[in-house]
């Protein structure tokens, strides 16, 4: 069974597109982030998390989530995890993640899609975006042999600086960066609620039409790229970007 998160839709393309070649359902970890429940699910066949990467590890959120959450059946546990670039040393949190909860941590997929994290980076246009997903599928067309074979993914090579982002930048990033401050709505907002709909921690609520930030925040940028009047920005880090959003279809 395949579990995800994802916000602009990268790791929903890559579960969409496993869940097609192994036939398995691909769960949606939306509603019970929102509702900050635990998933109760059962699968005979291995489980396989997909979710994208933050600061160079699983984002927190759904790490707490998995946690919290009871899977039963198949002990085999593969990550699917979509980067701009590279996981960092990830796949050590993930090891203790499946030792904490008795599953048999059997490796991890790094797949490159579209940067979406334009608070820092800028995020690529409907053309580079397209040939970038594409690009992604024989690694995932890689991963779904291996999982179908059951075999564990290979190691990952890591590095001091791998080490270093996972770790101590990993944690400065959630304690000095995420925040919500300087989140804001320009003119062009229609008072269309979609922001607070999308939001997957309903961190969002409406004031008048207008959307405030609370402090439960995971920068997982729903608001700002799926805005339909591209009314909000970050400060100025997010001005004349441009707003990406994975195709839907994974065929």
């Amino acid at each position: 069974m395949i579990v995800y998160f994802s916000a602009t839709g990268n790791s929903r393309y890559c579960a969409s597109y496993l869940s097609r070649r192994l036939g398995d359902p691909a769960v949606d970890s939306t509603e019970a982030l929102r509702r900050q429940e635990a998933l109760t699910l059962s699968s005979q066949q291995p489980w396989v998390f997909v979710c994208p990467t933050y600061a160079w590890q699983i984002p927190r959120v759904f790490a707490a989530l998995l946690r919290r959450s009871t899977f039963t059946g198949s002990r085999a546990a593969y990550f699917v995890m979509t980067c701009g670039g590279e996981t960092g040393n990830a796949q050590a949190g993930l090891r203790d993640l499946c030792r904490e909860k008795g599953l048999t941590y059997q490796g991890l997929f790094p797949i490159v899609m579209p940067d979406n994290y334009l608070v820092l980076f800028k995020t690529p246009g409907p053309r580079e975006a397209r040939e970038l997903v594409m690009a992604a599928r024989p690694r995932l067309e890689e991963a779904a042999r291996a999982i179908q074979r059951g075999e564990a993914a290979p190691p990952l090579p890591v590095k001091l600086l791998d080490r270093v982002k996972s770790g101590p930048v990993n944690e400065g990033m959630y304690r000095y960066f995420i925040r919500t401050k300087k989140f804001r709505v320009t003119d062009q907002c229609i008072h269309c609620g979609v922001c607070a709909e999308v939001c997957p921690l309903t961190n969002i609520r409406l004031e008048n039409g207008t959307p405030r930030w609370g402090g439960r925040c995971t920068h997982c940028m729903a608001c700002i790229s799926r805005c339909p009047r591209e009314a909000i920005e970050y400060g100025a880090s997010t001005r004349g970007k441009v707003r990406y959003r994975c195709p839907d279809d994974p065929a």
